[in-house]
């Protein structure tokens, strides 16, 4: 087929959002920082419904990270509840959107209720066959990696698995995210261009988009018009065009 008549590149399947600027967004105007998450947890429906439209076939969202729990005890405790009211509210429009949510992330380091709601809302939505929502929860991905590695390394002890066959495709299987394909496209919002622990295996070839929005004013038609922009993207993973 000629050059120019290859079809348009495809946008990406995998989509994964470090959520920032809950507490700026509240502080301008003048409100506590809790204030902002409510509003940034409102969005992620908006942002979940707007996925089939666009081709999205998997959206990870980045809800709270192994290094959130240094923000003050009241901002923490109010960030649990949060996710409690969250799950119960959302539970039944996720399943009857069809979307199949996973929960990524040090879950025993979350208290007991929390993560029952999480293996409920997991079971709820196990048959679910849209979009594959996973929500990194009390997430790292130094931390991922290290207890992905101990797994790998407590079958290498037990004879499960041969030291010499270990590789670049073994330790995919260990890590949190094992069923999920890697992401395509990483957006971060509120003008912070750092990636913050997030998803570091899995987004070693991802194209990154670091946008100037605070979260909770991150809207369906910014998010398609990020899709749209990285299906104009080359992306070559270290080759070079022929």
């Amino acid at each position: 087929m000629p050059d120019d008549a290859r079809e348009p590149k495809a946008g990406p399947s995998h989509v994964a959002i470090i959520m920032d600027g809950n507490g700026r967004w509240a502080e301008r105007r003048g409100q506590p920082r809790l204030f902002g998450h409510h509003a940034g947890a409102k969005r992620v429906r908006e942002v979940v419904e707007a996925c089939p439209d666009l081709g999205v076939d998997y959206l990870t969202i980045f809800a709270f990270s192994t290094e959130n729990w240094k923000r003050t005890q009241r901002e923490v405790a109010g960030l649990m509840s949060l996710f409690r009211t969250y799950i119960r509210r959302e539970a039944r429009g996720l399943r009857d959107h069809d979307v199949r949510v996973r929960f990524i992330g040090d879950r025993p380091g979350l208290d007991k209720k929390l993560q029952n709601l999480m293996d409920e809302l997991e079971e709820t939505t196990s048959t679910c066959q849209g979009t594959n929502l996973t929500i990194a929860m009390n997430y790292g991905g130094r931390d991922e990696v290290a207890r992905a590695t101990k797994r790998l390394a407590e079958d290498v002890a037990a004879g499960r698995l041969d030291p010499a066959a270990v590789n670049e495709e073994t330790l995919p299987r260990y890590l949190d995210t094992c069923v999920l394909p890697d992401p395509d496209l990483v957006i971060r919002t509120s003008g912070e261009a750092r990636i913050s622990n997030f998803l570091l295996w899995q987004s070693a070839y991802a194209e990154y988009e670091f946008i100037e929005t605070l979260w909770p004013d991150f809207t369906r038609d910014i998010f398609a018009n990020l899709v749209k922009s990285y299906a104009g993207r080359e992306r070559r993973y270290g080759g070079v065009k022929v």
